[in-house]
């Protein structure tokens, strides 16, 4: 299996013993969602996240991630296919999060939902009734950095910090969700768009891709930042799809570097 799969190999496959679907999408009502048939439900929000930090969509520990896995019946044998509602928005988060607990075999539906649909394929209901899983947790802390690893990045410059969120925001003329917090960037940072890997909801061409990793003009390390973690996995996929394996996020991301660094937005 390739890193990301198609809807139609998802089709031919659905049945098999150890295909476990995994529905990411933010925010929905599981009551009444529809989605991809054998999908579960893996809220990144409430409960793949850790809700003793300050900052949104931290990674959860490795026991809280292993407990939640095996509640959904996940196994060490699982082959993990994630997506979401929007095309490519979540689902690479769920992506790396795998990959950096030590669980290689998960792939990403390129187009997601809509994709799915647009075939005209069917849809239902997710039902949550799932035996205990076997699956087991490996943090690898080579997938994250810290705040004090990008602090410390600005002076030695040892990675390049390339930054997920839209061009407005990375320049500060335009407004980061969290009105709190001003918009603008990381010293040194460099910024490749989210959107700008994508076409209609589905990864670019392998070529497209190379193309805009090589407008960086670096051979240092790749590490990726967003607002809150999870664009930034996007452009980690990306990355891999065009040749480069880079896999390692600031997880806090602007988020907590604007926080930290008092930098909020004037009161009104």
């Amino acid at each position: 299996m390739k890193t990301i799969v198609s809807v139609n190999w998802l089709l031919e496959n659905l049945s098999h013993k150890d295909i476990i679907l995994l529905d990411t999408s933010l925010n929905i009502d599981v009551n009444t969602y529809q989605t991809i048939p054998t999908s579960r439900y893996f809220d990144i929000k409430h409960t793949f996240s850790d809700k003793s930090s300050r900052f949104p969509n931290a990674l959860p520990t490795e026991e809280n991630f292993e407990i939640e896995c095996q509640k959904l019946g996940i196994n060490t044998t699982s082959k993990i296919v994630v997506f979401d509602e929007k095309g490519i928005y979540s689902s690479p988060r769920v992506w790396w999060m795998f990959k950096g607990m030590g669980h290689e075999d998960v792939f990403v539906l390129n187009g997601g939902l809509p994709e799915w649909v647009k075939h005209g394929f069917k849809t239902e209901v997710i039902k949550s009734q799932n035996g205990k899983g076997d699956f087991k947790a490996k943090f690898s802390p080579d997938y994250v950095k810290t705040f004090e690893d990008v602090a410390k990045n600005i002076t030695e410059e040892s990675f390049l910090l390339v930054d997920a969120r839209s061009k407005g925001r990375f320049d500060g003329t335009a407004p980061e969700p969290r009105k709190t917090l001003q918009s603008g960037h990381i010293k040194n940072s460099k910024n490749i768009p989210f959107t700008s890997v994508l076409t209609h909801g589905k990864f670019k061409s392998k070529d497209e891709l190379q193309d805009i990793f090589q407008d960086l003009t670096s051979d240092k390390e790749m590490v990726f930042s967003c607002g809150s973690g999870i664009t930034a996995c996007i452009l980690s996929l990306a990355s891999e799809l065009s040749g480069k394996t880079s896999r390692t996020i600031f997880d806090g991301s602007w988020s907590e570097w604007a926080e930290r660094n008092g930098l909020f937005t004037a009161l009104d």
